[in-house]
């Protein structure tokens, strides 16, 4: 193929639905130019009309916080006021970029829609993500700053405080969302977490029953449960912890039966499968076909970083439940993904793949 040709091509191969002017703007070409090279690509066999290229694999689509994570790991007893020597890193991060990678090293087609700046901080995320999952729907957004999250570890990896810079989620707009609509539609699994406005999680929550794709929610703290949908009816799963139940349903879970009580209610008021978290306690899953059951965690003997583990879950979790396993059962593939993550230094641990975890879940179970 030509120049021409091939910038086409990768174009369309990124993004099926482009419009010929749409096509001729990013590349900097003529729309007469663009129509005569898309001929020439379908004359050629290259294409094969509008969409002009089909995805082999439908996707899974992650939508919202795409970060750089940066950690501060005290060495000793922190102390407030003073200077206290740390250990710092930084990686990539944001929920559903989390998401996005560990579903796609565990060998699905995934794509991120998210708002992001023009700055370094994008191309520290657009480096480490681009093989992981497909980028060509994010918005790089004029005077905005891409999401930066700073956590403040102590010397047993457990969190002592994070800063979240997220301003820039809030311009993840339902109009953003429709020019994406195309990708929506067609998606194998829409996941969306709670750094987007609430209007975009109600507009999907529409989209995804009149569309009949499965929607899953994962909310990312307390103060955004407010984001929830007015209706809950027709989400296929959300994964939440303790203290998010807790704050939407303003009830405190103390024991078993609290914990189950909160699934119920959320089951009862329309999603299909829902997963409460509790940390070393293990998970309460309730559907409309159980009312409610503890799958345990699993013991880790050293834990290094917390951060990611919550992201892990949810990933081996949905990846389990893609591949045919049940809900409950492929909790178990979340769990193992979880407590190894939870040994890894790494916010997505690098060794991941389909192969791995299914090695690993049948040793867990053995």
């Amino acid at each position: 193929m030509q120049q021409k040709e091939l910038q086409v091509f990768q174009y369309l191969k990124n993004n099926p639905y482009a419009s010929q002017q749409e096509i001729a703007d990013n590349l900097q070409m003529s729309r007469p130019a663009v129509a005569n090279t898309i001929s020439q690509l379908i004359k050629n066999g290259k294409i094969t009309g509008r969409a002009y290229i089909i995805p082999e694999n439908k996707e899974v689509i992650c939508i919202g916080g795409a970060n750089v994570d940066r950690k501060y790991i005290v060495k000793s007893k922190l102390q407030m006021g003073t200077s206290n020597p740390t250990i710092s890193m930084q990686s990539v991060g944001g929920v559903a970029r989390n998401i996005a990678e560990n579903i796609g090293r565990l060998g699905h087609s995934v794509r991120l829609l998210s708002v992001v700046g023009n700055d370094m901080e994008y191309q520290i995320i657009e480096k480490a993500s681009s093989h992981w999952m497909n980028l060509f729907s994010v918005e790089k957004l004029a005077n905005y700053s891409t999401g930066t999250y700073s956590a403040i570890l102590d010397n047993e990896g457990e969190m002592l405080l994070a800063l979240a810079n997220m301003e820039i989620y809030d311009e993840l707009s339902v109009e953003y969302i429709k020019r994406q609509e195309a990708y929506l539609t067609n998606a194998q699994l829409i996941i969306v977490d709670m750094n987007c406005p609430k209007e975009v999680i109600e507009y999907l929550r529409t989209l995804s029953i009149g569309k009949n794709i499965p929607l899953a929610i994962i909310p990312v703290s307390s103060p955004k449960m407010e984001r929830m949908p007015d209706e809950l009816e027709g989400i296929e799963l959300l994964i939440l912890n303790k203290d998010e139940s807790e704050a939407y349903l303003q009830m405190e879970i103390t024991d078993q039966e609290t914990w189950k009580q909160a699934a119920q209610i959320f089951v009862q008021k329309g999603i299909k499968h829902v997963v409460i978290t509790q940390g070393n306690k293990g998970v309460m899953y309730a559907s409309s076909s159980n009312d409610g059951i503890i799958v345990p965690a699993i013991e880790v003997s050293e834990v290094v970083d917390v951060t990611g583990a919550g992201d892990a879950f949810v990933s081996g979790t949905i990846h389990a439940w893609l591949e045919g396993l049940t809900m409950e059962s492929a909790l178990n593939a979340g769990m193992v993904n979880a407590s190894k993550t939870l040994q890894s230094p790494e916010t997505v641990r690098t060794e991941l793949s389909n192969v791995i975890l299914n090695n690993e879940l049948e040793e867990y179970l053995s």
